[in-house]
């Protein structure tokens, strides 16, 4: 058996602010943007750069309850990791970009890791693993 996360959807509140800043901010890669009209949705599908792996469903909310889950959708737990090979050199550049990091760099047992928040205030993991 063979099975993989494909992805994994980030409720939000408008599909153009949240592009501007998941691909004018943090550079990743507009995979899909299809415009599903029979159900006033947007398919728009986001990948970090160079990334094979699991991709960002951006999801506009549609109800009260999932508007309420914007910017918390893990209770206030970091809820995504952004994995890279050269810590210095993203953690630099989102600081240029205006990203707010809400604990600055620490080395940890398993990498170099600091948090951020996205523009709605999910908490993000910038994560250079340690090699093993």
């Amino acid at each position: 058996m063979k099975q993989s996360l494909g992805l994994v959807s980030l409720v939000v509140q408008d599909y153009d602010e949240a592009l501007a800043f998941f691909v004018g901010k943090l550079d990743f890669e507009l995979v899909e943007d299809k415009s599903i009209p029979e159900q006033d949705k947007r398919w728009v599908v986001v990948k970090p750069p160079g990334s094979n792996g699991c991709c960002l469903l951006l999801a506009r909310a549609s109800t009260i309850e999932q508007t309420s889950r914007i910017g918390n959708q893990t209770g206030g737990r970091v809820f995504l990791f952004l994995y890279t090979d050269n810590f210095s050199r993203d953690y630099n550049r989102l600081i240029s970009r205006g990203i707010k990091f809400i604990r600055e760099p620490k080395e940890e047992v398993y990498g170099t890791v600091a948090i951020f928040k996205d523009i709605y205030g999910n908490q993000w993991d910038l994560l250079q693993p340690n090699d093993n």
